[in-house]
């Protein structure tokens, strides 16, 4: 590990263990929760515009939830178009560099008009199956800003945003129709029950990313071997509480698992909507929460699926009914074992949700502190219940435990997911577009970097 990295992981690190914001040297850069708008751009501009923000985030992930269920695909898609969305607000806040294309200024302009407009005009590429829905949602929103200048103004940087991220991410191999054969023997992945289903998107780890340099940048060490103590331990625990007809684990940690059974890209997003209204974040400071936490949510499934298709490991269900043919005498096969929820059509290692997590665990924790106050979160996956935590680090840890007590994923895939997460989300914040005001005292965060990386 670098030394810059390493410096930077001990201080976020430390920041969510002592609960002392250490990761706050970072603001010098990316700027303090209440910015100061240009002269041009009202407070007010700003707070009506958060509104439009949080909405917009809102229609984005109920449009990708009535989607066809592929998580990569997802936190790409949302992540372009919170992207979107914070180019069309900054040009006219002007508070940061821009992330696809540097847009003419729009000062003046309506920023609700932008949000919507921005996310809008991507959505409706993305998703045009639901054309109509989008259509009804931005004539609602629309309808609340007063015609004139400023709304065609916004209007017009909401489009430019939308058309800059839409080319910028035409080429990024989301794509590419990668051929994939499934190995064979002892350890290797293969199509599992019950509907026996072809590999999910097997070339993703070579998606382009949007703030890390590479899928392999981060990638981990092999997972354990069949005949070690690691892998023992993972296969003993799941055999017993991830099992369908598990007499060890306790009700409410067949909730916890079925609550997380829902997309990282649908959960961690509910986190900024709360905190951004709770602390009254003007328009600009939270579409660039929103754009930095789903870039790098996406560059997380990028350096997972890297992981996945370069070490092929096979799922639970399968280790645990072939376990005669593994070698290790400290394993027992059940040739009937059946998970608790059903395994996605992926290898195992590293888990993709708590690679998701650690890079939000990181990143949110920059924004808001170590101690944002009580957080809650829902799921439709369970309906009706109402989850409240404490920090970012205790619901990432949680996201670890719920992939093991589904029956879904070895206990090392979870662990060794966030700790890869964290990694990108580390770099993440590095790359994410910083405030203008930096460029006045010739700083930038970019110039801890190596110069190869920068």
């Amino acid at each position: 590990m670098t030394s810059w990295h390493h410096r930077i992981r001990t201080a976020v690190a430390v920041a969510v263990a002592s609960g002392v914001a250490v990761v706050a040297p970072i603001w010098a850069f990316v700027g303090p929760a209440s910015g100061t708008a240009p002269p041009s751009v009202t407070t007010e501009l700003l707070a009506r515009g958060t509104e439009a923000v949080v909405d917009w985030n809102v229609i984005a992930l109920r449009t990708t939830l009535a989607a066809p269920l592929n998580p990569p695909l997802e936190s790409r898609n949302v992540a372009l178009v919170q992207a979107a969305v914070f180019d069309a607000v900054d040009s006219i806040s002007q508070t940061y560099r821009f992330y696809g294309i540097h847009l003419r200024s729009h000062r003046g302009a309506s920023v609700a008009a932008a949000a919507a407009t921005a996310a809008h005009a991507a959505l409706t590429v993305l998703y045009p199956a639901q054309q109509a829905t989008l259509d009804a949602s931005y004539a609602s929103s629309l309808a609340g800003v007063p015609d004139g200048p400023a709304k065609d103004g916004g209007i017009a940087a909401g489009q430019e945003a939308a058309a800059g991220m839409l080319s910028l991410r035409s080429s990024d191999h989301s794509g590419d129709v990668v051929s994939y054969t499934p190995g064979s023997g002892p350890g290797a992945w293969i199509p599992t029950p019950p509907a026996f289903l072809p590999a999910l998107d097997p070339g993703w780890g070579h998606v382009t990313p949007y703030l890390i340099r590479s899928g392999s940048q981060f990638l981990p060490g092999p997972p354990p071997a069949l005949t070690s103590l690691a892998y023992t331990r993972d296969f003993n625990e799941i055999k017993s509480v991830g099992s369908a007809a598990s007499t060890t684990r306790t009700p409410e940690q067949s909730t916890t698992a079925r609550f997380w059974s829902l997309t990282g890209t649908q959960e961690w997003n509910q986190l900024v909507q709360q905190l951004t209204i709770a602390e009254q974040l003007p328009a600009d400071r939270t579409a660039w929460a929103f754009a930095v936490l789903n870039m790098a949510g996406s560059d997380a499934f990028v350096a997972c699926w890297d992981a996945k298709y370069a070490y092929n490991q096979w799922r639970p269900v399968s280790g645990i009914r072939a376990a005669d043919t593994d070698g290790n005498p400290g394993t027992t096969a059940d040739p009937t074992w059946t998970p608790l929820l059903p395994t996605p059509p992926f290898p195992d290692y590293i888990a993709g949700h708590t690679t998701f997590a650690g890079a939000a665990e990181v990143v949110l924790t920059a924004i808001f502190g170590p101690e944002p106050g009580t957080l809650t979160l829902t799921s439709a996956a369970v309906p009706g219940v109402v989850r409240s935590y404490a920090s970012f680090r205790q619901i990432a840890a949680e996201v670890v435990n719920a992939r093991v007590w589904a029956g879904i994923h070895w206990r090392t895939s979870a662990a060794v997911g966030r700790h890869v997460g964290e990694e990108v989300g580390i770099y993440a914040l590095f790359r994410a577009p910083q405030r203008r005001l930096e460029m006045l005292h010739g700083a930038s965060l970019t110039a801890s970097l190596p110069a190869g990386i920068r």
